[in-house]
């Protein structure tokens, strides 16, 4: 086979992870399939790709299995070297990415989820927390890359772009399912940054419908209880 190979990306509607790896293909020009898979029925061909894990996404290259977002996103570019590249040559600089990205996605994008698991005061508390980890971020960006923004490389968006892009340009579907957690006078550079995030062709012509994920999110974190 030439360097592409076979191509497949397992994944589920709805999911940021799975998007930034559809969006990193795209960038890159790589052809590949996509498996819509069912985590209430996982199919033999998820179990046995991601068997520790269970869970998608999973990159299928030539038949090898490649789990884990970040570090699908980190293969794809090292694996089909050429432009546009995700991560800059710089070690310093793609250390600080990757900082960034981890954080992203173990502080702010987990606290999403601890709004949603609580009520009253406790979710009042998750809210500030929220705020508080966005300021956290947009300081450390502002600090960190002070001359040039990490979301792009150019016109094209950059590994941090999608990380970031392909959650935060649905708050608003969450919010509308879920409930309002942002605040954005208080971070109003990072909403910024997503503003800017969500006007780029490739991030606003593969984000999911604004209606069918609000249905999506509003059926999987409201599922009425069978008796």
């Amino acid at each position: 086979m030439g360097e592409n190979g076979e191509v497949v990306l397992l994944g589920i509607f709805g999911s940021s992870c799975c998007k930034r790896v559809e969006l990193a293909l795209k960038l890159k020009g790589i052809p590949f399939a996509y498996v819509e898979e069912d985590l209430t029925n996982k199919s033999d061909l998820l179990l046995l790709s991601n068997p520790v894990h269970q869970k998608v996404p999973v990159l299928l290259h030539d038949g090898r299995p490649i789990c884990e977002s970040l570090l699908i996103l980190e293969y794809i570019d090292e694996h089909w070297s050429n432009a546009p590249k995700l991560l800059p040559e710089d070690p310093y600089t793609r250390s600080q990415i990757r900082f960034w990205a981890d954080f992203y996605d173990q502080k702010v994008r987990l606290a999403t989820y601890n709004f949603l698991m609580t009520k009253g005061k406790d979710q009042d508390k998750a809210r500030e927390d929220f705020v508080e980890l966005l300021r956290v971020f947009e300081e450390g960006i502002q600090r960190d890359f002070p001359t040039k923004s990490p979301f792009f490389h150019g016109e094209n968006l950059s590994f941090l772009g999608i990380v970031v892009g392909t959650n935060a340009c649905n708050y608003q579907a969450f919010e509308e399912a879920i409930g309002k957690i942002t605040d954005r006078e208080r971070n109003a550079l990072f909403f910024s940054w997503v503003d800017e995030l969500k006007a780029h062709p490739l991030m606003s012509e593969n984000l999911p419908p604004h209606d069918q994920l609000v249905a999506q999110m509003k059926a999987q974190f409201f599922r009425t209880p069978k008796v």
